[in-house]
């Protein structure tokens, strides 16, 4: 099997000019023959018994060339792209047989291929890296999400409801004094400030007191889900019942022991800041990774094909239908629950697989530029590090992840640290 030519066939498109030896293709007209002996019933033979040289004398030798192509050009065509040092990114690929017989097999395949990609002054971009700083404040919080957690709920009764505190009462809407369906609720629950109903609603709540009957006036937002009510002024008529608020905890030492693994309210406090500053970092290295692949994207020049936009939304579903399964439900069922459709999905995600092809292109251009190479030691290390990650066998994790694929990935890494570490960022402050 050879590469006898590749030739240009349009944008992103090769045509290979691939040749099987008489030898090979004899030895695959054999092995269709073995495959498909038992089917053959000719009279002076048990079925499946009679010889492929009896059976040529009555359909011809060709007989058995269409399945020894068949079962020739896959292997034959990965033989000429790797030849050809190709890598092509459809599975739609036109074949056409130019000619076959005891000389053996021509045929010329065109294939889509990774586009020619430009990308320049990469080196020294400007990026600015978020602040990481943790104040008193945000630990504060963090204490306070605690306290609100271990809190209990208690009525008020002498004073008038503000937010953050939780409402029970009844409303009913009306728009040009008609009341419509779905406005109307008895002994509904609210929490004051959590932006849940329409807006100015809540703000209108406030300051009221137990058995307060009121109006609130609001108009509907213009994109609301209701159409007829959508930008329509209405008027909600509201009693309240109660008035519910969080009685929160002493926040001491005695409450931080019974509450957490710690013994004071200051070593509290420390782990909270050192976990916020973590995090602080965490997200402050994705903004720059963000900037950087954004600048990437932008400095990049190819003609992308459809296709490898295509598979990434293919592979974009796969990992959404993964994630809905963790959840114990089917895409199937997702997409009839949000009355969508599998279309609606695959154009939702359409950007975001179109920016990360653009990415992709550009680090392993870069790859490319700089030489970047992965050493063996390093895809075996990072075998082992996800089979830890994922307490799986590392053969399991082989078989999952072909070599070549993870060697790719890696050198992909790595050139997002170069661009990195040789890009000027400033810090804010």
């Amino acid at each position: 099997m050879s590469l006898i030519s590749c030739t240009d066939a349009g944008v992103n498109r090769k045509k290979l000019e691939i040749e099987v030896s008489a030898e090979d293709f004899a030895k695959a007209c054999a092995e269709a023959f073995r495959k498909n002996a038992h089917k053959f019933a000719v009279p002076g033979f048990r079925k499946g018994k009679a010889p492929r040289g009896v059976i040529e004398k009555m359909y011809g030798k060709e007989f058995f060339y269409e399945d020894a192509v068949n079962d020739l050009y896959p292997t034959a065509l990965q033989a000429a792209i790797e030849e050809g040092g190709l890598e092509y990114v459809d599975d739609k690929i036109d074949l056409d047989v130019t000619s076959v017989g005891e000389d053996g097999l021509k045929f010329t395949a065109v294939i889509t291929v990774k586009p020619e990609v430009e990308l320049d002054d990469y080196v020294g971009i400007k990026l600015t890296r978020p602040s990481t700083a943790v104040s008193d404040e945000d630990v504060d919080a963090e204490l306070n999400k605690l306290l609100q957690k271990n809190g209990r709920i208690i009525d008020i009764e002498d004073r008038a409801c503000q937010n953050g505190d939780t409402v029970v009462f009844d409303f009913e809407g009306f728009v040009d004094d008609v009341a419509f369906d779905g406005g109307k609720a008895e002994q509904y629950q609210l929490e004051l400030g959590s932006g849940n109903f329409i807006p100015g609603f809540e703000d209108q709540i406030v300051g009221h007191s137990i058995n307060d009957e009121f109006d609130v006036n609001v108009t509907f937002p213009e994109e609301y889900h209701a159409e007829e009510l959508a930008g329509k002024p209405a008027v909600f008529k509201c009693k309240l019942h109660a008035i519910k608020a969080t009685e929160l905890p002493e926040a001491d030492d005695e409450f931080i022991k019974d509450y957490t693994e710690f013994e004071t309210l200051e070593e509290y406090k420390a782990d909270a800041r050192q976990k916020l500053e973590k995090a602080a970092e965490e997200k402050a290295d994705r903004a720059v990774d963000d900037q950087l692949f954004e600048t990437l994207t932008d400095k990049l020049n190819a003609d992308i094909p459809d296709a490898m936009i295509e598979n990434r939304i293919d592979q974009s579903i796969q990992d959404f239908g993964y994630r809905l399964q963790m959840q114990g439900i089917s895409l199937e069922d997702y997409i009839k629950f949000t009355g969508s459709d599998m279309s609606s999905v695959r154009e939702s995600m359409r950007d975001q697989a179109t920016h990360q092809v653009k990415v992709r292109l550009a680090l392993e251009k870069i790859v490319e530029l700089e030489k970047i190479e992965i050493t063996d030691e390093a895809v075996v290390a990072e075998y082992a590090k996800l089979a830890e990650q994922y307490h799986m066998e590392v053969d399991a994790v082989k078989n999952a992840i072909a070599a070549k694929d993870l060697r790719s990935d890696l050198a992909v890494d790595a050139a997002v640290k170069f661009v990195r570490d040789n890009a000027k960022i400033k810090k804010t402050k």
